[in-house]
């Protein structure tokens, strides 16, 4: 009787909180009304290039993800609004109506719990390695040699993958991508895996290396985080506009243009579309 009443009294604040969260919704107005009300298109950026990156002395934003929104902006006719962010805030920010999209967010299983997501990726990532310039690496065999050692990010999914294929290779452990990194930098290691794009500035840093996807490559894709709400005016309308965007090759030409502006020669880089890999 007891564990009866108590379900009914949490069915009971369910719902009414349901029905608060609705009213506060309806109150608040949909996402795509919000952004022709207001004129602006708030996008979530942090320093973290190719994907947004502002110069010291510069106050604009650029990287893939600002080209992006400002397109999408100019689509809307409305003005670009960058509004600074972190990884580990964004979905906070979304929830709490600071910004209106997030861009190169991975649409996981426990983000899909509080946000949106559109169902075109916005691109493709891919395990790679930043290696010493004198190995010739096309598979991930070409590393599991004696004498070659490996730095990983423990507990990883670099760290499960590269543990799984290469038994040969010394395999060096670190609590984290920065020190990972700088193992390589010190020479103590031949090679760092970590997911490409972050591997690009990186290598700038250090002044050497290549980055390389060795076959078979192991890929995943990244995502644009929106609000969740009963319109789906605004999520269906970015991935139709992400997915033009990738299918016509717009996306990659974005990527490329920063990377030059940011001294880096595009071919020297994996593509951001799957469809140029080479496996």
């Amino acid at each position: 009787m007891i564990k009866t009443v108590l379900m009914r009294i949490v069915a009971t604040v369910f719902a009414i909180s349901t029905l608060f969260a609705a009213a506060a919704q309806a109150q608040e107005g949909s996402t795509w009304d919000a952004i022709k009300d207001r004129g602006s298109l708030r996008i979530g950026v942090t320093q973290a290039p190719p994907w947004f990156y502002k110069a010291p002395a510069d106050d604009e934003w650029t990287g893939l993800g600002s080209s992006i929104g400002k397109a999408m902006a100019e689509e809307l006719g409305v003005t670009f609004e960058p509004v600074e962010v972190t990884w580990g805030t964004a979905v906070a920010a979304l929830q709490a109506n600071k910004i209106d999209v997030m861009f190169v967010l991975d649409a996981t299983p426990k983000r899909a719990l509080a946000i949106d997501f559109p169902a075109q990726p916005l691109l493709y990532y891919a395990l790679a390695v930043l290696a010493d310039d004198d190995l010739k690496i096309q598979t991930w065999d070409d590393l599991n040699k004696d004498g070659i050692k490996i730095a990983v990010t423990q507990g990883t999914t670099m760290d499960r993958y590269v543990t799984a294929r290469l038994d040969k290779a010394e395999i060096l452990r670190f609590p984290s991508n920065g020190e990972s990194v700088a193992a390589f930098q010190s020479r103590r290691v031949n090679a760092v895996s970590l997911f490409h794009p972050p591997l690009i500035a990186m290598r700038k840093k250090i002044g050497r290396g290549q980055i390389v996807l060795p076959s078979p490559i192991r890929q995943s894709a990244s995502s644009a985080g929106v609000r969740r709400e009963a319109d789906k005016t605004f999520r269906d309308w970015v991935n139709t506009a992400i997915a033009y965007y990738y299918a016509t090759g717009q996306t990659q030409v974005w990527y490329e243009e920063f990377l030059n502006s940011f001294g880096v020669d595009p071919s020297t880089v994996p593509a951001i579309r799957r469809e140029d890999w080479k496996d």
